[in-house]
């Protein structure tokens, strides 16, 4: 937190398919960082989401209700590689040069189930 209040960039990776998920960012002051992360915690596809500081620091987060739509062994390789994975670096860095308020990409990711294979 800055010492005038929050200034947090907060990423989702949300399911859209069983082998591509998206990482949504939006970045928020003040009242507004709470109200995008208590909407992303909430949305009905979240897999994880993660508040960063401006320079990356992981402040909080944690899995979200779209849980259910994958394996319990790829949310637990999830979490554990969602703060190194290249594409989360990519949306936080264009979110902390502050020229855009919210970005979304593809997640680029070894860890997607091989076809066929069940949750």
């Amino acid at each position: 937190m800055a010492w005038f209040g929050k200034d947090w960039n907060i990423v989702a990776v949300i399911f859209e398919r069983p082998d591509m998920y998206r990482v949504n960012g939006n970045r928020g002051k003040g009242g507004e960082a709470t109200t995008i992360r208590d909407n992303v915690k909430k949305h009905a596809r979240t897999l994880f989401w993660g508040v960063f500081d401006q320079k990356g620091g992981y402040i909080e987060g944690g899995p979200g209700p779209g849980i259910t739509a994958i394996a319990a062994t790829t949310l637990q390789r999830l979490v554990r590689e969602v703060a190194a994975n290249p594409t989360v670096l990519e949306v936080l860095g264009i979110l902390e040069k502050g020229t855009e308020k919210s970005t979304s990409k593809i997640l680029v990711w070894s860890g997607y189930p091989a076809k066929g294979e069940s949750k």
